[in-house]
């Protein structure tokens, strides 16, 4: 009996460290929220100041942070669910090993469920990367353009646009 339930929590060990990457996950995903709410905010703020370009450029970012925002609130549910059915796994090991008999065809698809929510979550966290990367460049670019329009000054912009 004794072998038995050491065997069982060592099959068990599996879905726990796979709770506990999902959990690190979780946080990584709250944190990337938590700046991207920080952003929206610094945004909306200064979109009441901004000159009418300014604030379309503004507005844009506004767009582009909700849909950041969205991708993340995706990765969130998809990992939550994911350790969810992780749990899930582990405790039908339990409840096999008490019943003794091994609920196969629900173990596996509480686990294969735990992996394909998981990989949804990362594939969601990675688009949001990817948007993220584009919206840095596309900043970077308009910062570019309006440091070299006000170093060229006014007069200069027909050389300003030969040089590039």
């Amino acid at each position: 009996m004794l072998d038995n339930v050491i065997r069982i929590i060592q099959v068990a060990l599996t879905p726990v460290f796979l709770l506990s990457a999902v959990a690190a996950l979780l946080n990584v995903f709250s944190l990337r929220l938590g700046r991207v709410s920080d952003r929206v905010d610094l945004v909306a703020q200064q979109i009441f100041k901004a000159d009418p370009y300014e604030a379309t450029h503004l507005a844009a970012q506004l767009s582009y942070l909700r849909r950041r925002s969205l991708l993340l609130d995706w990765a969130v549910v998809l990992a939550a669910v994911g350790g969810a059915f992780t749990c899930a796994a582990a405790l039908i090991l339990f409840v096999g090993a008490l019943r003794d008999s091994t609920l196969v065809s629900a173990l596996l698809g509480s686990f294969g469920l735990a992996i394909v929510c998981t990989l949804a979550g990362l594939g969601a966290f990675v688009a949001e990367l990817l948007l993220a990367g584009r919206g840095l460049r596309e900043e970077v670019a308009v910062r570019q353009v309006e440091a070299a329009t006000q170093l060229a000054g006014p007069g200069d912009l027909g050389t300003l646009d030969r040089r590039q």
